[in-house]
């Protein structure tokens, strides 16, 4: 008998192949959805009312970062009484220059005719509502006066475009239609804040037109 025992060869457990297999073809396959699942604000087609004129990409107000996911739609108020939509979009474009040191933008600008410009687009972030803008689309709304309430026309066209964007991203008005004030404690939308009821209002004219469209 030989002084050295033959080593035994391991004989590979075919169920464990299996299972390797498997999970490694599953990771495959997970990893290539992720890849091709694409951003949820790609090739959306927005209402004819809005006009879309972005402002260039830049460190200031459009980064460029992808917006990856969109849970929840943000209102804010421009806080400068008086100024159009136009206005407020070439003030975030105007930031690019980094003269001001300021982060600012909106995907969205309501004006005071109901006219709407889009500003940044549905794939990428805004500069609007802090620690929520990588998974919320935002909306600055002018106004007329010091108080932030909304003219109706204005109020109206938020609403119609509010409930377009739940349409679109599957999103409750209840709950995924918030204010600045509910991220960061904010006075913003300040007529909103100060007036609690007059939010409730509005959620629910967002809901009623949500549901007026999925009627037609």
């Amino acid at each position: 008998m030989s002084a050295y025992k033959r080593k035994r060869r391991r004989r590979l457990n075919p169920r464990f192949a299996l299972l390797c297999l498997a999970l490694v073809l599953g990771a495959a396959a997970v990893g290539l959805w992720w890849a091709s699942r694409g951003l949820p604000g790609e090739d959306i087609a927005v209402p004819d009312y809005v006009e879309r004129d972005y402002i260039p990409v830049n460190e200031w107000s459009r980064p460029g970062t992808p917006l990856e996911d969109i849970n929840a739609v943000v209102i804010h108020y421009v806080g400068n009484p008086g100024t159009t939509a136009r206005a407020n979009r070439n003030y975030f474009a105007s930031l690019s220059s980094g003269e001001e040191g300021t982060y600012a933008s909106s995907h969205f600008v309501v004006g005071l005719e109901g006219e709407v410009v889009q500003c940044v687009p549905l794939t990428e972030i805004a500069y609007a509502s802090n620690g929520r803008n990588g998974d919320t689309v935002s909306i600055e709304v002018c106004h007329p006066d010091e108080t932030g309430e909304f003219s109706s026309v204005t109020y109206g066209r938020c609403v119609e475009l509010t409930a377009w964007l739940c349409r679109e991203f599957k999103l409750d008005p209840e709950k995924d239609v918030i204010r600045h004030y509910d991220v960061t404690g904010k006075e913003c939308p300040r007529y909103y804040v100060e007036n609690p009821d007059a939010w409730e209002q509005f959620k629910a004219d967002v809901a009623a037109e949500l549901a007026a469209g999925e009627k037609n």
